[in-house]
């Protein structure tokens, strides 16, 4: 191998810079944990998140579940069929609307859920291990500004999240804040 072709030789300009090329490294490097973590039970981030979704708030129509974690209605379809098949999730008519489908966590669903609790702490530990409780705490907020910023509002968890809500609310008009 020549000198040339070693990673470390390689110009790459101003990506080192860029917010997004770094942030997709970052995003490799958490993912790549992710898989070897939740290998033995065969799920992904996306069916993680739907699941964890489904079960803090079971009910939500397909459509909710779909748009609370930004994914496309096509490409939520077949996530959803991969997880009914595997008898972790199911769908149930809303009673009055025969276009909608409610979603819940079947029995199997809620137990997968419990045993991947602890290996999603330990996951998350193994990420804060890198940068540390205040670093993940500024870059969680500050990756919420970069979303937000782009029009991509989702719900926080916690006593921040509540100040952040707060924060950012604009008053009613003829409101005592007003």
């Amino acid at each position: 191998m020549s000198e040339r072709t070693k990673t470390t030789d390689i110009d790459l300009g101003a990506l080192p810079e860029l917010m997004g090329y770094v942030l997709r490294r970052a995003q490799l490097v958490v993912f790549q944990d992710f898989f070897t973590a939740f290998a033995p039970f065969d799920i992904s981030p996306a069916q993680f998140s739907v699941l964890t979704v489904i079960e803090r708030n079971p009910g939500l129509t397909q459509s909710q579940v779909a748009a609370a974690l930004g994914i496309k209605r096509t490409n939520f379809v077949g996530l959803l069929n991969e997880l009914e098949k595997r008898i972790l999730a199911e769908r149930r008519q809303v009673s009055g609307d025969k276009r909608s489908y409610a979603l819940y966590l079947t029995a199997e669903g809620t137990a997968l859920m419990r045993k991947l609790r602890p290996v999603l702490k330990a996951h998350e530990a193994r990420m804060v291990a890198k940068v540390g409780e205040d670093g993940r705490d500024q870059l969680v907020a500050l990756l919420h500004d970069v979303a937000d910023a782009g029009g991509v509002r989702e719900p926080r968890n916690g006593a921040n999240a509540v100040k952040a809500a707060k924060a950012s609310r604009v008053p009613r008009p003829g409101s005592a804040e007003t």
